[in-house]
């Protein structure tokens, strides 16, 4: 047993009673935390980050629209490849469909 963590003895309990530390238990540097650029609530101990709200990260949700239109963009060029079209009215089709699907994406971002 080793700060009051572990077995008192390891007999029995399938385990050879080695503990070992969570290297990846994060915890809070400090007790109060800027919330929009000001000082913001305190945080007790062990209470966790739950009720701070933080913004999306716009990089990673503009990797994620444009992995979406990509891959629209595949399933469209799979259907169009088996029923038999050209290479070069594929790419003409898929690059009409790919001015469409952003539009769409960019009308849709603005309206938020």
């Amino acid at each position: 047993m080793n700060n009051g963590i572990g077995l008192q003895t390891s007999r029995g309990s399938g385990t050879n009673g080695y503990v070992q530390s969570n290297k990846f238990f994060v915890r809070l540097k400090s007790n109060n935390v800027l919330v929009d650029g000001r000082q913001g609530k305190r945080i007790v101990p062990g209470q966790g980050t739950a009720g701070l709200i933080r913004k999306p990260n716009r990089e990673i949700l503009e990797h994620d629209r444009r992995r979406q239109i990509q891959l629209k963009l595949v399933v469209l060029e799979d259907k169009l490849v088996d029923q038999g079209y050209a290479d070069a009215e594929v790419s003409q089709r898929l690059d009409e469909a790919r001015r469409t699907l952003e539009a769409a994406a960019a009308a849709a971002e603005e309206a938020l």
